[in-house]
């Protein structure tokens, strides 16, 4: 692998994500403070900004792991794996970002195949250097001897097709960032976790997970959709319920920590646990959301043939989080952890960042956009719960018109529910209240 030289267009232009450098190429228009959507792949070094909620809440979660030891006891590393890393931009957030006192701990390797989006990579990291990376432990005994690697300043880098990257090592988290469907490379990466690890998918073919593809969705995920309020919340539940399958034929059982519709695309993080116990039970887990007469749906073990056009599935019937690690997904420790201090951003401008007060208002905006309501709704979303769609609410109430988010959610919580915004782009909302309950609380704003 040789990466040595200067990469074409270098330097670029140059971008803020987090509180990490971003060297865009030439081509690449400066970002919108708001992207949404898929972005044009352009090649090698592709970067959508769009995804960069997505590179957010990964550093946070990798953060909570090593702060509260629920993936490896105090002290041990963690082993963290980008399979198509392209320029770097996850990676190096999780090596800038995260706080130093735990940067020890990370054993960071970042594979791709591409050799221009690598050596895009590492001339990023190291014109962008943390200043401790040069204290960090680089010795990492479990690497397999395929890989072509490198080791830069506190991150592994190789050249190696990611199914066969998965192969040749172990790691305790796994990330799969796919242009399209990450379904070619799910076995892959459970094969490769240790016997706990986590395991972050993203799915950006939600024609296929929603259902608006029924072929594409057959095919690739062996289940069936609906288009209706709740195609985003299925196609999180289909591509779950997948990973479940794949990793109980390898004896490993999954437990959902944070599963989300983020605007186009689908992504879930998963601890995932060696237990042959728990892979036999799997099923308990798979079922159906079918569409009712007396409620808006129910969940269900197999529809029977009168039902089977009514329903969604087989998909995830399951928690959606973990309510104490995304409980802990604040606006505030998002804020606090990846966007950069006065000190940090003069520091950045005066090496050439051009930032003015209204990057940094909008920057600040959208780092709380990459985590609203996920802390609100983590408790309901780690159990059984009810999930509306205030939109729906008027035609299922026989009201004119729905009440505020606000009022719905604080009104069920006087009466001594729980309810809280569901976190996607759409005004959905979760409860554990029955469904008259929420009826009768709209109709009294339309009485």
């Amino acid at each position: 692998m040789d990466v040595s030289s200067i990469p074409e267009g270098w330097p670029g232009n140059i971008w803020l994500e987090g509180k990490t450098i971003v060297h865009l190429q030439n081509d690449q228009e400066r970002p919108s403070h708001m992207p949404r959507g898929p972005a044009k792949k352009t090649g090698g070094g592709f970067l959508n900004p769009a995804m960069a909620p997505s590179r957010t809440r990964s550093v946070l979660l990798l953060k909570d792991a090593l702060e509260h030891n629920w993936l490896a006891p105090s002290g041990k590393p963690v082993r963290a794996f980008d399979a198509m890393c392209s320029t770097g931009v996850r990676i190096r957030r999780w090596r800038n970002e995260i706080p130093l006192e735990l940067q020890n701990r990370l054993r960071i390797t970042g594979n791709d195949l591409n050799e221009f989006a690598l050596s895009w990579a590492i001339h990023s990291h190291n014109q962008n250097l943390p200043e401790y990376t040069e204290n960090i432990d680089m010795n990492f005994d479990r690497y397999g001897s395929m890989a072509q690697r490198e080791a830069v300043n506190g991150i592994f880098f190789q050249k190696m097709d990611a199914k066969l990257a998965m192969a040749d090592a172990s790691y305790q988290w796994i990330d799969i960032d796919p242009f399209g469907s990450p379904v070619p490379f799910i076995d892959s990466a459970i094969q490769s976790l240790a016997r706990t690890g986590v395991l972050e998918v993203t799915a950006t073919d939600t024609a296929a997970l929603t259902g608006s593809s029924l072929s594409s969705q057959k095919r690739r995920y062996d289940s069936q959709g609906i288009v209706d309020d709740y195609a985003h919340d299925d196609a999180v539940r289909v591509l779950l319920g997948l990973i479940a399958k794949i990793a109980a034929m390898h004896d490993r059982v999954i437990k959902p920590i944070m599963s989300l519709f983020d605007g186009h695309h689908v992504r879930v993080s998963v601890l995932v646990k060696t237990s042959k116990e728990g892979a036999s039970d799997f099923q308990e887990n798979i079922g159906y959301r079918l569409r009712c007469d007396d409620l808006p749906y129910r969940f269900i073990k197999y529809p029977n043939s009168e039902e089977i056009k009514s329903s969604s599935g087989p998909l995830w019937i399951g928690p959606l989080m973990d309510r104490e690690i995304a409980g802990r997904i604040t606006e505030e420790n998002a804020i606090n952890t990846c966007l950069p201090s006065k000190d940090e951003l003069d520091k950045l401008t005066s090496s050439g960042l051009k930032w003015d007060e209204k990057d940094a208002e909008y920057a600040t905006r959208e780092m709380v956009r990459s985590v609203k309501h996920i802390a609100n709704a983590a408790d309901l979303l780690s159990r059984e719960h009810l999930l509306l769609s205030l939109n729906a609410m008027p035609r299922l109430a026989g009201t004119k018109g729905p009440p505020k988010m606000e009022d719905l959610v604080n009104d069920l919580i006087e009466l001594g529910h729980s309810a809280a915004r569901y976190p996607d782009m759409e005004p959905m909302f979760a409860t554990d209240a029955n469904f008259q309950t929420v009826l009768d609380v709209v109709r009294k704003y339309h009485s």
